[in-house]
């Protein structure tokens, strides 16, 4: 008789069909993700699971006994503060310049540590974080050791999801074998590797806010906004009203901002080149709409860090240390 491999009952409780198929509780999605990064799961379980999850959408309980699983896999220095802001950036740009890094470098400039984590090449066509913030002269780190000593000196680093786990950028590279993104492109996102106090989150489709924002309540997080940024990066449109669901001191709150921007909306660009990203931080010339992205999206997180009581004076101390850096630069 043939025994029933151990991650069998996992893709059963999600695969029964419509009557009989539930949800994982957050211990069996728990002890699923442990046995995946074990390596203990073959990849035609993978794929099944990966895929049923995708199809009903997973839920609180589903990601964070995946995310509690990931976490316990790392290896993360022994840390105390060392990280404010925790920063993922998963999607890559396709319309427009990643603008965001360069509210990224302000943050740092102005005191805030900062680890962004991220992933490439899982989408043609698109202009990736790593590859931009090699023009911009970030470092990158090739594990957590090392991307604390960076931010140490540097108060900014980025860390390859590979640098954090080789398993989930296996995993992340299925993108291309199955034509969609699976779970673990949400769960690599909130995984705050440092428990930094605050994070920053973007979504791609609204019906993941309410998700992110109550895994990272589950998991404790005391700090963090979530909202739909262009292009699924944590950037803001400010020609848009940007929503906003977040979490303040431990106690979930929702907000709007208004749009900033009044003149009109910038087309698609045909070809996206960080050389230009590093033109922008240098001052060699102007774009009005890139500064009003990079002025928005550092209040938000300003306003978030505490650092402004309201959104105007987020605006106002935005603007500020904007054009301070651009004087440094003449």
């Amino acid at each position: 008789m043939i025994k029933e491999h151990d991650f069998a009952p996992f893709i059963r409780i999600l695969g029964k069909g419509p009557h009989l198929s539930r949800a994982l509780t957050e211990q069996e999605s728990y002890d699923a993700a442990d046995m995946i990064m074990q390596g203990n799961v073959l990849k035609e379980q993978l794929t099944a699971y990966l895929c049923l999850l995708r199809v009903k959408t997973e839920t609180t309980d589903e990601m964070a006994g995946f995310i509690r699983a990931v976490k316990d896999h790392l290896e993360v220095p022994d840390i105390s503060n060392a990280i404010d802001l925790d920063w993922p950036s998963y999607a890559g740009k396709s319309r427009r310049l990643p603008y965001f890094l360069i509210s990224a470098l302000l943050l740092a400039q102005s005191g805030v540590k900062i680890l962004i984590h991220g992933a490439e090449n899982h989408t043609a066509g698109r202009l990736y974080t790593r590859e931009t913030l090699e023009y911009l002269g970030v470092k990158q780190a090739k594990s957590l050791k090392e991307a604390q000593t960076i931010i140490a000196k540097d108060n900014i680093a980025f860390i390859d999801i590979g640098g954090l786990s080789p398993i989930l950028k296996d995993i992340l590279s299925l993108k291309s074998i199955l034509g969609l993104r699976n779970p673990v492109h949400s769960i690599s996102r909130a995984l705050n590797p440092f428990n930094a106090p605050y994070q920053i989150l973007s979504v791609a489709h609204n019906h993941y806010l309410d998700l992110h924002r109550d895994t990272a309540q589950r998991l404790k997080q005391p700090n963090m906004i979530v909202f739909k940024g262009e292009g699924g990066e944590a950037e803001v449109r400010p020609d848009k009203t940007c929503y906003i669901y977040g979490i303040a001191d431990h106690k979930c709150f929702e907000e709007s901002w208004s749009t900033s921007w009044s003149g009109p909306s910038p087309e698609k660009k045909d070809h996206l080149d960080p050389r230009d990203l590093k033109k922008l931080w240098d001052g060699d010339y102007q774009d009005d709409f890139a500064a009003s992205v990079i002025i928005a999206t550092s209040a938000l997180i300003l306003k978030m860090l505490g650092r402004v009581q309201d959104q105007q004076g987020a605006y106002d101390y935005a603007k500020q240390i904007w054009h301070n850096h651009l004087d440094k630069t003449l």
